[in-house]
């Protein structure tokens, strides 16, 4: 296991300083999202168009590691699709394997969700990448239980852990150690039952106890630090109090 982190972590910076800020937070790894709104590294539909242009746009890395991408196409179904599969040529051409995906909001038919999953490992697959389908509250996956019976239900489907989600969620205090086998990669912040994220050190997050579960089941992929900042207090400093915790702990 090695220590990343997301470029989300800096929503305020301007994109040329986000990868000199982590080096200099001692990181050598980083996760980078694709995604049409909001904070990205890239969009889809750029990497859509043209993947010899949106290659540039991770070329200069600052030695850094991409150690997974985030990718959240957009539009309807074909498009969408499309926009997936150039975004897992791009990782091929990076050698990344784990992309990370957001799942279905809370109400989504069943079937229609096993059905979207499936084509997303089936196109992966042919570019040697892997799905992650994020732990989110809100989503399919807020519920731990069924998390695993989406992973059951498609074959090489994995999780993007995000135990804050169990933490913090309506399903806090279940036990989600039944997700560890299907873990594909992390998410890491610190959080309680109240507030998805509090100060590195003042919530409810077993870190320790989190790694033992990962070394068990074999784990040797990223933890991937995902924490915006918190309003008040030094982010760059809450950022170098986790990656030395969880060094420490490795």
């Amino acid at each position: 296991m090695f220590v990343c982190a997301s470029t989300d972590c800096f929503p305020d910076l301007p994109k040329d300083e986000i990868l000199p800020t982590l080096v200099d937070l001692e990181f050598t790894a980083v996760e980078l999202p694709l995604r049409e709104t909001g904070n990205a590294w890239h969009r889809p539909s750029q990497v859509a168009e043209s993947l010899e242009h949106a290659l540039e746009a991770f070329r200069d890395t600052h030695r850094l590691t991409i150690a997974a991408l985030t990718v959240e196409p957009a539009g309807p179904k074909d498009q969408y699709y499309a926009q997936f599969t150039a975004c897992c040529k791009l990782a091929k051409v990076l050698r990344v394997v784990p992309l990370v995906v957001p799942a279905a909001e809370l109400g989504t038919p069943f079937n229609e969700e096993i059905e979207r999953l499936r084509e997303l490992v089936r196109i992966a697959s042919l570019e040697g990448c892997l799905v992650a389908l994020r732990t989110e509250i809100g989503c399919m996956t807020e519920d731990p239980d069924t998390a695993v019976v989406l992973c059951n239900n498609v074959k090489g489907l994995g999780l993007c852990l995000d135990p804050s989600h169990f933490v913090a969620g309506p399903r806090q205090g279940r036990d989600f150690s039944k997700v560890i086998p299907h873990v594909l990669h992390v998410h890491l912040r610190d959080s309680t039952k109240s507030k998805l994220q509090v100060r590195v050190g003042q919530g409810e997050i077993d870190y320790g106890k989190l790694l033992g579960q990962l070394e068990k089941v074999n784990y040797n992929r990223a933890l991937s630090v995902d924490m915006p900042p918190l309003e008040g207090y030094d982010h760059r400093q809450e950022m170098r109090k986790i990656r030395l915790l969880l060094d420490s702990l490795l």
